[in-house]
């Protein structure tokens, strides 16, 4: 255990006040809109941290923890409203890359469960209605994303990687009911 006398404290005080800084020291308040933004990507990647603890399998597992990496370049995005953080620190930035590799993860678990017919019920296993909800908090935070009216490629990256996420995390769901058996219940 660290000797508590040299470590600094975990608490800064410096949002006592109800603000807070974005990466260029900018204070805002917590409730600004830039804050709720990257607020509800926290939030995703917490319940995706939730649904790897639930046993999603190796490679949804694999995934997923690509994803909240990918998270925290989202969320440094939004923190970020002159754009400097991404030239200091590259595993803050998106690309196209990262798209193409969600675009070829929904493929490769797409193709697991049967062809859609009609809407279906989220639930299922522990790990599979857990990406459901984490799929609805992606789609929350993709409306704040798109609210704050960001004009950059930075912005437009980020609103495309998340429309991508949301649709990931329902065909992982879905691939990850049917591993275990576990049929859908249709609308």
């Amino acid at each position: 255990m660290a000797d508590p006398t040299t470590r600094r404290p975990l608490y800064t005080k410096t949002g006592d006040q109800g603000d807070t800084a974005l990466f260029d020291g900018t204070r805002v308040l917590k409730s600004d809109a830039r804050v709720d933004a990257y607020g509800e990507v926290d939030e995703l990647n917490a319940w995706l941290g939730l649904a790897r603890a639930h046993d999603p399998g190796p490679r949804v597992d694999e995934m997923l923890g690509q994803i909240q990496q990918d998270l925290f370049a989202v969320g440094s995005t939004l923190a970020d409203p002159r754009h400097r953080i991404a030239a200091r620190v590259t595993k803050a930035a998106l690309d196209d890359a990262d798209i193409a590799r969600l675009e070829g993860w929904i493929d490769e678990v797409d193709v697991e469960a049967p062809p859609l017919r009609r809407f279906i019920l989220a639930g299922g296993t522990p790990a599979g209605a857990l990406l459901h909800l984490a799929r609805t908090v992606c789609r929350r935070a993709e409306r704040r994303i798109v609210g704050l009216g960001l004009e950059s490629d930075d912005a437009r990256l980020v609103v495309v990687y998340v429309n991508r996420l949301s649709d990931l995390l329902f065909a992982m769901a879905r691939a990850v009911n049917h591993r275990r058996g576990v049929p859908e219940i249709e609308w």
